[in-house]
């Protein structure tokens, strides 16, 4: 398995805060200020009252396996030498829903429910891609 031929973020205004950080190795958020809810993918204002009133947080890095399926078909070239590979949706401490995929176990050992950390082995050029493992 290669990270560095995995396909790269697409990098926008919004997000970009979010790629910077996984760089050194921090996971964030945005949060609501009038709710204190957090949500992603990261954009403009909050999704729960429509208004440009948010911060960055950073997130605890942990959560739950919510779901995940196993990609038998290559549906990204970079991907090709990792089939069949888990894409995983884990539901953050702070609430949001992160698809990902997992760091050190296989689909066979993955158990909906099961706590997850995040870790941050690498990425494409220029990119460091957060993946979740077993939480320590």
């Amino acid at each position: 398995m290669s990270l560095q031929t995995r396909p790269k973020p697409l990098v926008d205004n919004w997000n970009r805060p979010f790629w910077e950080a996984c760089k050194e190795g921090r996971l964030i958020l945005q949060r609501c200020t009038s709710t204190g809810q957090c949500f992603f993918p990261p954009g403009p204002v909050s999704p729960f009252t429509g208004r440009p009133e948010w911060e960055w947080i950073i997130a605890s890095g942990r959560g739950e396996l919510w779901s995940f399926v196993v990609f038998h078909q290559n549906y990204f070239p970079g991907m090709r030498d990792e089939l069949p590979y888990p894409v995983a949706m884990v539901k953050l401490d702070e609430g949001p829903f992160l698809l990902t995929n997992l760091d050190g176990m296989s689909a066979a050992d993955a158990k909906i429910g099961q706590r997850l950390s995040v870790r941050f082995p690498g990425g494409p050029e220029g990119f460091v891609l957060p993946q979740f493992g077993p939480e320590a």
